[in-house]
């Protein structure tokens, strides 16, 4: 199959295509490196042509309210030109618990381009993933203060970047699912603990957790909001093994 994977030069899209390319099928990674601009449209109509499915997995380049503008946008116009070139399914990497935290901007703004491809003309799917192990150093890095990392007790259920992409993967060659399958790792951990076991791991004796159930974005997230629901795709990496590794 050919595949256009759009954002596929980043952390994860990167991914997705290498998790492709290694099960035999053709993908194309497409971003503005590449020339391909989804908010002017620059470059974008070649992108999906010829191929079977499209899989968005790009980020908005703000994390606040106007991340909406820009996904209303740039989904609009990949949705577009992917029904000009007949495109056969659409697919969307989003995050866990988008529908669930309201307080948060930037899942807002993911829950419009959800429903921007729910309703759009192309068949779909949505792929929810929890927060990426590669993520986690980045989580602490918002509330670290000299030596004080402050993390709240939120439930998170890490996963590894390659276990999503190769779950997106399979995903965008098979049939579109016209709903929403979430993909997450095998253990669900507070966020404080889960910075304690990443500095006990690297061997970071520099800095601190200080548990601070206000600190940070996902201070906003209560109860299991950004955990797996019934019927997710778990994933057998685990956090602790990863760092181990």
């Amino acid at each position: 199959m050919k595949i256009a994977v759009i954002g596929g030069t980043g952390r994860i899209g990167s991914r997705i295509v290498e998790a492709l390319t290694t099960a035999g099928h053709d993908a194309t990674p497409h971003a503005r490196s590449t020339g391909v601009d989804l908010l002017t449209g620059e470059g974008l109509a070649p992108a999906p042509a010829g191929a079977d499915a499209v899989v968005d997995a790009t980020q908005s380049p703000t994390a606040d309210d106007a991340s909406a503008d820009f996904f209303r946008t740039a989904t609009g116009n990949l949705l577009t030109a992917a029904e000009h070139a007949g495109v056969r399914h659409a697919v969307l990497l989003s995050i866990v618990g988008v529908d669930r935290v309201p307080g948060l901007g930037y899942y807002r703004a993911k829950v419009v381009q959800e429903e921007l491809f729910a309703t759009g003309p192309v068949p779909y799917s949505l792929v929810r993933a929890t927060q990426f192990f590669e993520y986690i150093e980045d989580i602490m890095s918002w509330t670290t203060e000299g030596d004080t990392i402050r993390l709240p007790t939120t439930l998170l259920q890490p996963v590894a970047a390659a276990d999503v992409a190769q779950a997106v993967a399979g995903i965008a060659t098979g049939t579109p699912l016209h709903g929403i399958r979430e993909v997450a790792g095998p253990d669900v951990l507070p966020l404080d603990e889960l910075g304690r076991i990443t500095l006990a791991a690297t061997r970071d004796n520099s800095r601190t957790v200080l548990t601070d159930d206000a600190a940070g974005p996902f201070a906003l997230a209560s109860g299991d909001a950004l955990t797996a629901t019934q019927g997710a795709h778990v994933a057998l990496t685990d956090y602790r093994s990863r760092l181990a590794g």
